[in-house]
C-alpha cells in the first residue's frame, strides 16, 4: 500500500499487516473553480491515509452528487467521471477502514437527505461511543431510524455521525452540529456540507490533524498542509480542537462546541503523515530526523554503515548517521513499482517475501557491520525477514534501531493497530525481541526521546500506543471493536447497553488486550 511518498507501505512482506493509516480529508469552497479537480488532486495528495476507497461528493447549490468507489484515487476518477461533478464546494475522502469493513457502502462521503436539503459528509478518525451513537440513531424521528438491523448494510461510525446531523428536522446543520458534536467521543476531524456551505470541525483532543488553507477564490480544509500544497492553498492555519468551521457566501465564520484538551497523535510524526507535512508548527521530516539523532545518543552501536527501512526509516537513519559519525549508505534497493497489487503471489513466489519489494546490495553490505533503522515494529514479521535477507548477503553484524517506543497498546482512534496479542512487545523483553528476530542488537528510542523531537509539550500528545495512557475515558470493552456495529446487524438486536467505567485514562493491569474480529473486544481491557 502506497506510504506518504506514494510508493512504498510498511506492508514489506505478502500477507503482513504493518500499522494502517487513517483517513484522508479534503474540502473545498471555492466558486468559479473546478473543485471536483482540485479534490482529486488533494485526495492524490493523502492517498497514504487510506487506499480502500475514495470518494467526491460535489455541490452545484441546489443538489449534491456524490461518485465513490473501492481502490485508489487514481483507480476511482478519471477525466469522465471528474468532469461530471459540476459545482463550487467538494468533499473528498480516502479511507482506511477502522470501523466497519471495507466494502463499497462504507466508502464515503457519506450522504443522507435532510428536511432542508441534503448532506455529505467524511470522517478522519475513530470514535469510541459507537454503541451510544447507534441508540441515538434508532431514536430519531422517521421509519428510516427505526433500528440499526433494520437499515442499509453500512456499519461504520461515520454513518451514525451523519444520520445523527441529518436527523433534526427543526434545526439547520450548523445548529444540529452545535449541538451533537458535544455527544461524538474519540477522534473526529470531519468535512462535510449542504447544498450551500462547506463544514470543518475537529473533536476537541485534537488527535488526528485538520487545516485550512486559502486560494484566491476560496477556502480549503484538509488533512494535511501537503495537500494545501498540491492544490496552490495558502496555509492559514489548524481547525482548533473543539473548533465548528462554516464556509458560505457570506464569508468563513467560527464557533466552539467544545473545550480544547489537545491531545494530537504522536504516531502521525513518526510514521502516518507525509514527510513534508506540518503539524503543530513543526516539519515531520525534521522531526524524524531529530529522532533518528536522539536515537543514536540513547543507543548507539559500533558498526561501519546505517542503512535504512526505505522509505519509512530513511528520515531517522540520517539523523542516525549523522549523530553517531557512522557512514549512511543505500544498502537495499526497492522496488518503486510495488504499490498496492491485485496479483496475488503463488507460494513458490510468496517464499521470496521481502525480496519482492527489497534487495539487499551485497557489494556494500558484504563484511559490514550495519546498523539498519526502521521507524516501528509491530509483529516483527518484517524485521525478521529483513535480519535474515541482510546475512544471506554477507552483513557481519544487524544492529536493529527503532526511532519509536516498543507498541504495546491498541489504538481506538484512527490506527488499526494488531491485536495486542500480536504485538512483539507486549509479551516480550527488548532483549528477547532482539533474539526473535535474530538481530545482534535492538533498541528503540525512548518515548521522552521521540517527544522531544516533535518540539511538542508531552501533556499535547497522544502517546497511548506506547504508554497505555489514553487521551480519555474508554467505555466498557465490549462496546469497542471495529465490527461492532456488523455484529450488533447480524444478530439484528440493539447495540449492548451503554455503560461507562470508572474513570481509566490508564487501562487496568497491562492494559488493552486484543480487538477481536466480528465482535466488540470483550476483552480488551484484560491482561492475555
Amino acid at each position: 500500500m502506497p506510504r506518504g511518498d506514494g510508493r512504498l507501505s510498511h506492508d514489506l512482506l505478502p500477507g503482513e499487516k504493518g500499522p494502517q493509516d487513517a483517513c484522508g480529508v479534503f474540502g473545498v469552497w471555492a466558486p468559479g473553480e473546478e473543485v471536483a479537480k482540485l479534490t482529486y488532486f488533494g485526495l492524490y495528495a493523502l492517498q497514504h491515509r487510506g487506499q480502500e476507497s475514495a470518494g467526491i461528493a460535489v455541490s452545484n447549490g441546489s443538489q449534491i452528487l456524490v461518485y465513490k468507489d473501492m481502490g485508489l484515487v487514481s483507480q476511482v476518477f478519471d477525466e469522465t467521471s471528474l468532469g461530471s461533478l459540476l459545482g463550487h464546494i467538494a468533499v473528498g475522502h480516502a479511507r482506511y477502514s477502522t470501523t466497519g469493513s471495507s466494502v463499497w457502502e462504507n466508502a464515503q462521503p457519506t450522504f443522507r437527505a435532510t428536511a432542508r436539503g441534503s448532506l455529505a459528509l467524511g470522517h478522519n478518525g475513530n470514535l469510541v461511543n459507537t454503541a451510544e451513537l447507534a441508540e441515538m440513531v434508532a431514536g430519531l424521528p422517521g421509519e428510516q431510524h427505526v433500528s440499526r438491523s433494520g437499515r442499509s448494510a453500512v456499519t461504520n461510525d461515520t454513518d451514525l455521525v451523519t444520520a445523527l446531523l441529518a436527523g433534526y428536522p427543526d434545526l439547520s446543520i450548523e445548529e444540529t452540529a452545535r449541538q451533537i458534536l458535544p455527544k461524538v467521543k474519540g477522534a473526529f476531524s470531519l468535512v462535510f456540507m449542504d447544498e450551500h456551505t462547506l463544514y470543518a470541525a475537529r473533536d476537541p483532543q485534537g488527535i488526528r490533524p485538520l487545516v485550512l488553507g486559502r486560494l484566491e477564490r476560496g477556502w480549503v480544509v484538509a488533512s494535511e498542509t501537503a495537500a494545501l500544497d498540491i492544490v496552490g492553498a495558502s496555509f492559514i492555519r489548524e481547525v482548533e480542537p473543539g473548533e465548528l468551521i462554516a464556509v458560505d457566501e457570506n464569508g468563513l465564520r467560527t464557533s466552539r462546541f467544545a473545550e480544547a484538551k489537545p491531545k494530537g497523535c504522536v504516531f502521525e510524526y513518526v510514521y502516518l503523515a507525509r514527510p513534508d507535512t506540518t503539524i503543530a508548527g513543526r516539519n515531520v521530516h525534521l522531526s524524524r530526523v531529530e529522532m533518528g539523532r536522539r536515537l543514536a545518543k540513547e543507543a548507539p552501536a559500533e558498526a561501519d554503515l546505517v542503512i535504512a527501512t526505505p522509505e519509512s526509516g530513511t528520515p531517522a537513519a540520517i539523523g542516525y548517521a549523522e549523530a553517531s559519525g557512522i557512514p549512511y549508505g543505500s544498502g537495499l534497493v526497492k522496488n518503486a513499482y510495488v504499490g498496492r497489487t491485485f496479483i496475488q503471489p503463488n507460494q513458490t513466489i510468496r517464499q521470496l517475501g521481502i525480496r519482492l519489494k527489497l534487495n539487499p546490495l551485497k557489494d556494500v553490505i558484504k563484511g559490514k557491520r550495519l546498523v539498519v533503522v526502521d521507524d516501528s515494529i509491530v509483529r516483527g514479521n518484517t524485521q525478521r525477514a529483513l535480519v535474515r535477507m541482510l546475512r544471506e548477503a554477507g552483513a557481519a553484524e544487524v544492529h536493529i534501531r527503532i526511532s519509536s517506543p516498543p507498541i504495546k497498546w491498541p489504538c481506538f482512534f484512527g490506527i488499526d493497530f494488531a491485536t495486542r496479542a500480536e504485538l512483539i512487545a507486549n509479551g516480550l523483553s527488548v532483549e528477547e525481541i532482539g533474539a526473535s528476530l535474530g538481530a545482534d542488537s535492538l533498541a528503540f528510542i525512548s518515548t521522552e526521546g521521540m517527544v522531544e523531537a516533535t518540539d511538542q509539550p508531552q501533556e499535547r500528545l497522544c502517546t497511548a500506543c506506547f504508554t497505555g495512557e489514553y487521551p480519555m475515558e474508554l467505555p466498557d470493552p465490549e462496546l469497542l471493536g471495529k465490527h461492532l456495529l456488523e455484529a450488533e446487524i447480524a444478530s439484528a438486536g440493539k447495540p449492548p447497553a451503554v455503560r461507562s467505567n470508572a474513570p481509566k485514562n490508564r487501562s487496568d493491569a497491562d492494559g488493552v488486550q486484543s480487538m477481536l474480529g466480528g465482535i466488540g473486544a470483550a476483552d480488551a481491557l484484560r491482561r492475555p
